[in-house]
């Protein structure tokens, strides 16, 4: 720290008021008048990711200071990283925060205002940081405060530590679990069938802050394709990913698919570099790509990958990895075009330039998705938009589509239960993932296409039918990078009836081919069996074509489209029907 800096610091600390005002946003404005207002010991303040929590904290502990309300400040945040992450940006508020505090030291120079923490610090310790709290007056500002309820340990650390507190601020921009573990300091009010519901005192959701222009646009490409994989018992199975299936089917398919030794993770990685490289030539020179694994041995064989395509090594992210804050902080200054990261780059991390991102992951809570999406909003321009790759799989479809939907924690119904997802699949999917276990041991993956199967915008899905050729994904992903979200709509409207009104025209010439090739079967029997396997892949892709085109015409889901069919001829789902079920199926869809 320079002479200049160690002078102001000493000033502030002499004299709070003399800290530089951050300047607020419209809803930073709002909250803070509401908060001044009454001035209470609990504040919640939810704010969609990237929309300004931490300037907004900041600014709460200066006025307190200002005004002698608090003497000292103490933030906790989830990880590490974002210990630092907090104090950097509390200097530039003129609020010195010591990040490197110990459990073990218990001490700090007087040279800081307070500390920074995280949880699992403070539940090593919760004695020790209560007797902090008590000795002076102090605000305590909860940073992603959901956290607080990963355990019962954990809350239960959080409230004998900050219960002496003066003041208690809790951000956060995901305020709901799929549990039923509370969370400290939060307030629940009765919902209309008796459970409990969080209760924010300020909310700035992500529907308003994207009308507002202070977050970015995002464009959900899901990547369908079929699976293949063999059962130690030597079955072989094939699906395809968004099709109705079984939990343990669906859950085989969505590890197949990210199976780096396959073909769906090359597609899809090209798909986003290929996107990537436009934005770059779009107005956003400097744009990044994130990959998301599920384990550290993925993330390494995605890499490899990545490097096979762009020619230069992306930055890798391990959790285990000491100098893994480094390594984010050094690419966020940077114009490299990739990182791959395990989890850890989920939450809290600023990389504005982040534009780009492949969800190459099998974990799928609402939490852990907003999270993620989470790293792509922040807009620093008029025009920005954001682009996200994922499998098509019914849960995280449907957690693009609800992106600017609004949730609270509810206790006693559970999220996964109360929005109708699939509980056997979500818990399959969300199991840890960083050691293979028995589940892994049962299958082998054979091998995985992919192909885009639908685009997600503003909670309306723009399908690309079953038979979409290279130039109609290169519509989407060569779409201008600077747009408005109206913008974005029209476009994707225009380029969707384009699409539509070709693929009707190819439907015609196939079933034209289709009847050809019957014709022939019936004068030579023998072909027939030349290629059960063929026979099958091409009727599941004539299928999901109609059933996509049905989508179009009435808005109905992919998925109870196939069900309907299923109900009204009965039959497996498509990944297990006989050539004569399908056609069944393709026959009555016609009908329809």
């Amino acid at each position: 720290m320079s002479g200049t800096q160690h002078q102001s610091v000493r000033s502030v600390l002499s004299d709070p008021s003399q800290a530089p005002a951050l300047p607020l946003r419209a809803w930073q404005r709002r909250a803070l008048t509401r908060y001044l207002a009454s001035k209470p010991q609990d504040f919640m303040a939810v704010a969609t990711p990237g929309s300004g929590k931490t300037t907004f904290g900041l600014r709460v502990a200066a006025e307190l200071l200002a005004d002698r309300s608090a003497e000292a400040i103490t933030v906790v945040a989830p990880t590490e990283h974002l210990k630092h992450q907090w104090a950097l940006a509390a200097e530039g508020a003129g609020i010195p925060l010591d990040s490197n505090f110990s459990n073990a030291d218990g001490t700090t120079s007087n040279d800081y205002r307070g500390v920074v923490v995280t949880y699992a610090q403070v539940a090593a310790h919760p004695s020790l940081h209560r007797v902090r709290t008590e000795r002076r007056r102090t605000l305590v500002v909860l940073d992603e405060v959901h956290h607080a309820g990963d355990a019962k340990s954990w809350g239960d650390a959080i409230r004998e530590a900050f219960t002496p507190a003066v003041r208690r601020l809790t951000l956060t921009g995901t305020p709901f679990r799929s549990d039923d573990a509370p969370i400290p300091f939060v307030n629940y009010e009765p919902d209309a069938d008796g459970s409990m519901r969080s209760k924010a005192d300020h909310s700035y959701g992500y529907a308003e802050a994207l009308r507002d222009g202070v977050v970015r646009p995002v464009i959900f490409l899901a990547y369908s394709g079929e699976a293949r994989w063999r059962t130690n018992a030597g079955d072989e199975f094939t699906a395809r990913l968004g099709e109705p299936l079984t939990a343990e089917q669906a859950a085989r398919a969505w590890r197949t698919a990210l199976d780096p030794s396959g073909e769906w993770i090359p597609s899809v990685l090209q798909a986003a570099d290929t996107r990537l490289t436009q934005l770059r030539r779009d107005g956003m020179p400097d744009a990044g790509g994130l990959v998301i694994a599920s384990d550290q041995a993925s993330a390494r064989a995605y890499a490899k990958t990545l490097y096979r395509i762009t020619g230069t090594e992306p930055a890798v992210v391990l959790s285990d990895d000491p100098k893994a804050s480094g390594r984010i902080a050094e690419f966020a200054e940077s114009d490299e075009r990739w990182m791959v990261a395990v989890r850890m780059v989920s939450e809290g991390v600023d990389v504005p330039r982040l534009a780009v991102g492949v969800y190459a992951t099998s974990a799928s809570t609402p939490l852990f998705f907003a999270q993620v999406v989470g790293r792509f909003v922040r807009a620093r321009r008029q025009g920005e938009t954001a682009s996200i790759f994922l499998p098509s799989v019914p849960v995280l479809l449907e957690l693009a589509s609800q992106l600017e939907a609004d949730r609270d924690h509810v206790l006693g119904k559970p999220h996964r239960e109360k929005d109708g997802w699939d509980e056997e699949l979500l818990a399959e999917a969300n199991r840890e993932r960083d050691e293979p276990g028995e589940e892994e041991k049962t299958y082998t993956s054979l091998g995985a296409d992919a192909e885009l199967d639908q685009v997600i915008y503003d909670g309306s899905s723009f399908g690309t039918a079953a038979f979409a050729t290279t130039e109609e994904e290169q519509d989407y992903l060569g779409l201008p990078g600077l747009l408005e979200p109206d913008q974005v709509r029209a476009l994707l409207r225009q380029r969707q009836e384009q699409q539509l009104t070709e693929v009707g025209k190819r439907e015609a010439a196939h079933q034209a081919v289709e009847s050809a090739e019957r014709a022939e079967q019936a004068r030579n029997p023998s072909s027939q069996s030349q290629s059960v396997q063929e026979r099958l892949r091409g009727l599941r892709k004539e299928l999901n074509t109609l059933v996509s085109l049905h989508h179009h015409r009435t808005k109905k889901p992919h998925g109870a489209i196939h069900n309907e069919l299923r109900r009204v001829c009965g039959g497996p789902p498509t990944a297990m029907a006989t050539i004569e079920q399908i056609e069944e199926r393709i026959a009555t869809l016609r009908s329809w």
